[in-house]
């Protein structure tokens, strides 16, 4: 089995299939002549070896989806799964306490300024953002963004899915979505109508009650917000406390929570550092994959299905590496085209944000925690009881609203953070400050990728197409002139100092404009290149059951599916995702749940 470079377990309905070839072999070498002996004999070897090498699900992608899938799918203890992650494990000899790096919450931007788990992409030159290259962080690591995102769980609202379903992803809308939710949780204040109680996902509230963060909530409340319990419940208009992927002390990722759970099971194969290739079809047919790993090409076969779980920008790229997406960009490139599908790459969509900073006159803010000495001990109270300063993102309260009177529901979010954050934390904090991390959440500029090469290794060309239309241009200015009203609040004013960024000479309209363009960056939230909606749709790339459009045993479960982006953080949708997916491929009737109640403002007329 030495051209298996990866951890290959033997099933038993394989070995039977290769003990059935070999006996039929057997018998043909005592019917005919040496030459057709030698002709049976190097058939049957190599159908055997197919057939050994071959698994009835392959998912590519050991991310926020694929971990799920792979738990999932392998429940079945007829059914035999290969996960393969183009990254490294997220263990240390096994160990997660050793991969302090990832799995100490408040280590996160280690590897946010890291390419060893990291893909590390950058876009374009941004035409309306002064030519900025903006860079993008991905996970390519067991857990992918999970194992290094901010670890902030947050749903969407109910009319992101709703909508969805408008879209074209019948069957996806809130009363089909929320059960998946739920079904993956474990929040640490029990189950309710929202909550799930029972599943692999741990979910948890902030331990520290900084003084920043009540003083961030009271000054909200102030400005005429309502306050909520629970921003992924029944109202997520609001601010309130953030649910975090957080358990006792430690980053609850997918690796964590569904992985891991299910690695010792006897139909489940994971293979790490193995980059996938390409697809391979019969025809219109998907049959397996090619991979790289050690530096020596190998295929491994699917006899029922290939799932790409990549990622928004790995499963496009992957997709017209081996022949899908736009007939004459595949041709310009040299690629063979199984199967003219435009909207592969198309409808890229993200979330951009901005920092609004404020000097704290108090030394409370984690400016203290970043010096070396404190570090230490922050560190090593982690590394002996998994508690204090390093068991917390700090991102531990938020909210939600609206832009303007008219808008049904909230299309602003806010993170806020008793820290300063430069250049995605790769530069460190200067002084006592804190800021909020506000953005859009259903901007109109929509971006796509693109292939720069048909060399696997290459990225692709990123273009989001930030702040390309009027209305995400004013809704930014909106973000700066409110998080500054919420800021001015009384609540504040014993820790107020003078705003940093943009900075009290930022003030008019044409002003705060060019502070958005040179100082907005990337929330991480890339998604919908591989849209999900009808096959009529000529955009779409997926059907509703997460099929790929125009060829068979092959679907896409993450990110990319996503018809629109969702009004909040990505990591909760995409879990979710990939649970109803689960149900679909096993053939499962959806869960559903009916007429859950959902906030909605007593008047459009205000903005709040």
């Amino acid at each position: 089995m030495s051209y298996l470079m990866i951890r290959f377990k033997c099933h038993g309905p394989v070995m039977c299939k290769v003990a059935g070839s070999l006996f039929k072999a057997h018998t043909l070498k005592n019917t005919f002549g040496i030459n057709e002996q030698f002709k049976i004999s190097r058939a049957s070897s190599q159908l055997s070896s197919e057939k050994a090498n071959s698994y009835n699900y392959i998912i590519v992608g050991a991310g926020s989806a694929g971990c799920v899938l792979a738990n999932r799918l392998t429940e079945d203890p007829h059914s035999t799964v290969l996960l393969l992650e183009a990254g490294p494990k997220d263990t240390l000899l096994g160990s997660t306490r050793l991969m302090w790096k990832i799995h100490m919450p408040a280590a996160l931007t280690y590897n946010l300024c890291d390419e060893k788990y990291n893909w590390y992409y950058h876009t374009t030159p941004q035409r309306h953002m002064d030519s900025r290259v903006m860079y993008w962080p991905r996970g390519r690591v067991w857990g992918g963004s999970s194992s290094l995102n901010a670890m902030v769980y947050i749903r969407g609202h109910a009319e992101d899915y709703n909508r969805w379903s408008r879209e074209g992803a019948l069957g996806w809308d809130y009363e089909h979505c929320l059960p998946y939710f739920k079904k993956a949780q474990t929040h640490e204040l029990g189950p309710d109508q929202y909550r799930g109680g029972n599943g692999p996902l741990h979910v948890s509230r902030g331990k520290t009650n900084h003084p920043l963060h009540q003083a961030f909530l009271e000054a909200a409340q102030q400005a005429g917000y309502p306050f909520t319990d629970d921003m992924n419940g029944y109202q997520q208009e609001g601010f309130g406390w953030m649910d975090m992927t957080i358990h006792q002390g430690q980053r609850w990722s997918t690796a964590s929570a569904y992985l891991r759970p299910a690695i010792s099971r006897p139909n489940f194969s994971v293979a790490e550092k193995t980059l996938v290739t390409k697809i391979l079809f019969q025809g219109t047919k998907c049959i397996g994959i090619e991979y790289v790993k050690n530096g020596q090409r190998k295929k491994v076969f699917a006899n029922k299905e290939v799932i790409l779980s990549g990622g928004a920008i790995n499963s496009p790229q992957l997709l017209m590496l081996s022949g899908i997406g736009n007939a004459d960009d595949l041709k310009k490139l040299g690629i063979p085209v199984v199967c003219h599908l435009p909207g592969v790459g198309q409808n890229l969509q993200d979330h951009l944000e901005v920092y609004v900073q404020q000097k704290c006159t108090k030394p409370i803010t984690l400016y203290s925690a970043q010096k070396p000495l404190n570090m230490v001990r922050i560190g090593l109270e982690w590394l002996w009881k998994f508690t204090g300063e390093g068991a917390t993102a700090h991102l531990e309260s938020g909210g939600f609203i609206r832009s303007e009177p008219g808008v049904p529901h909230p299309d602003i979010q806010f993170h806020f953070l008793p820290s300063q954050v430069i250049d995605h934390g790769r530069v460190a904090s200067t002084m006592e400050a804190y800021q909020v991390h506000v953005g859009p959440m259903r901007s109109t500029s929509v971006g796509w990728l693109k292939l720069k090469s048909s060399d696997p290794n290459d990225h692709p060309i990123i273009e989001p197409n930030y702040l390309s239309t009027e209305r995400d241009i004013w809704e930014f200015r909106q973000c700066v002139k409110l998080t500054r009203e919420i800021f001015a609040q009384k609540a504040f004013e014993k820790f107020r100092g003078p705003e940093i960024q943009p900075g009290n000479h930022v003030q008019s309209d044409k002003e705060i404009d060019a502070f958005i363009r040179q100082k907005a960056d990337s929330a991480y939230h890339p998604s919908c290149t591989c849209k999900m909606g009808q096959p009529s749709d000529s955009t779409a790339v997926v059907d509703p059951q997460t099929k790929v459009i125009g060829v068979e045993n092959l679907r896409v479960v993450d990110a990319s599916i996503m018809p629109s982006v969702v009004t909040g953080n990505l990591n909760a949708p995409t879990i979710m995702m990939a649970e109803k997916a689960a149900d679909i491929i096993k053939g499962l009737p959806s869960l559903q749940e009916k007429n859950v109640p959902v906030y909605k403002p007593k008047t459009l007329e205000t903005q709040r």
